[in-house]
């Protein structure tokens, strides 16, 4: 090879590794998607967690690397007020909430309407059908933040340290330790009970010391914190169905290619379907360490069941349509009434 061949193919050379690295340094830097969580941090007890991972799992991977998901649990990015304000505000791209959702868009509250899903596949049915999509539109006109999916925080029971509640006159009289909400509040006074509003974390010593009688929760949530162990009787009476709404920032999430966004949304429902299998499983398994935790448990008939609905629902529907436009709640029961057919 003599002297100016050997020249032309260093100089071609040259040209091609500058032009890598040109390319390089203008190829799109790697996106980052913080997802934020409350829950515990542990994917055999909380269902949260279970469903940031199986969602971050498989963004990650079926990206290629583009879109790199980075789960926060345990309250690292704040309670869940503050890391929806933070996605709202685009510091952080999503997160997963379920009672504060209704102080950012008040529909929301619907859900928590008592005795409204007789079961689970009934609320799935509402919730992935077209008047689930439809609240998520709202949601996302009025809030600037697009709900994904949602998932599932279970059905809510009462405990307390008394008696056996079987009928709404047993509540009468007793604490009932609640989140500090309208709804919760309305459908314990509904019953003549004392709705006693307590912080989450307090709320077990609160009960030990006898500060509130009873209070109510998803069983998980009853056995994770031990309640088993200051509570006497559990009624499985299902009040309310929690829902867990799964939100991103809409600016970041129109940011992304066309092909980021379908694997975000595919992946999110798959992950909202692991929430709920999560959920499901550990409330079943739960009630097995509630009674071997020395818990009563009394299921309540359909009879009764209908007291309680009877008891309750209408004062909390009455006051919302002080809140939601009363057609819309109409079109909610519609369609419950629809999907339980």
């Amino acid at each position: 090879m003599n002297r100016r061949l050997v020249l032309k193919v260093m100089a071609v050379g040259m040209i091609l590794a500058v032009f890598a690295l040109s390319s390089a340094g203008l190829a799109a830097p790697k996106l980052i998607l913080k997802l934020a969580h409350a829950d515990a941090v542990d994917i055999t007890t909380s269902r949260k967690h279970a469903q940031c991972i199986t969602f971050a799992n498989l963004v990650n991977a079926q990206s290629g690397g583009r879109l790199e998901v980075q789960v926060f649990g345990a309250g690292q990015l704040g309670a869940e007020r503050e890391y929806v304000e933070a996605v709202q505000a685009g510091t952080v791209q999503a997160g997963i909430a379920s009672g504060v959702i209704g102080s950012f868009f008040p529909p929301a509250m619907m859900t928590d309407i008592p005795y409204l899903f007789p079961t689970a596949t009934v609320a799935w049915k509402v919730l992935d059908g077209p008047f689930g999509q439809k609240l998520s539109d709202m949601f996302l006109a009025r809030t600037g933040m697009r709900n994904l999916a949602f998932a599932e925080v279970g059905f809510r029971h009462f405990t307390n340290s008394k008696r056996p509640i079987k009928s709404p006159a047993d509540i009468k009289g007793l604490k009932i330790r609640v989140q500090e909400t309208q709804v919760y509040l309305r459908l314990i006074n509904s019953m003549g009970g004392s709705p006693t509003p307590v912080a989450w974390t307090e709320t077990y010593t609160a009960l030990q010391t006898k500060v509130v009688d009873g209070q109510e929760n998803p069983i998980s949530s009853i056995v994770f914190a031990k309640l088993y162990e200051v509570q006497k009787y559990l009624t499985l009476d299902g009040h309310v169905y929690g829902v867990d709404w799964f939100v991103i920032n809409e600016k970041f999430f129109q940011s992304l290619d066309k092909d980021l966004q379908e694997i975000v949304m595919e992946a999110a429902r798959i992950s909202a379907t692991v929430g709920r299998g999560m959920q499901q499983l550990l409330s079943s398994t739960g009630l097995e360490t509630c009674q071997k935790g020395g818990m009563e448990i009394y299921q309540p008939t359909t009879a009764e069941l209908a007291q309680f609905k009877s008891a309750t629902q209408q004062p909390v529907i009455d006051w919302l349509k002080t809140q939601v436009d009363p057609n819309l709640i109409n079109e909610l029961l519609k369609a419950v009434d629809e999907a339980s057919k």
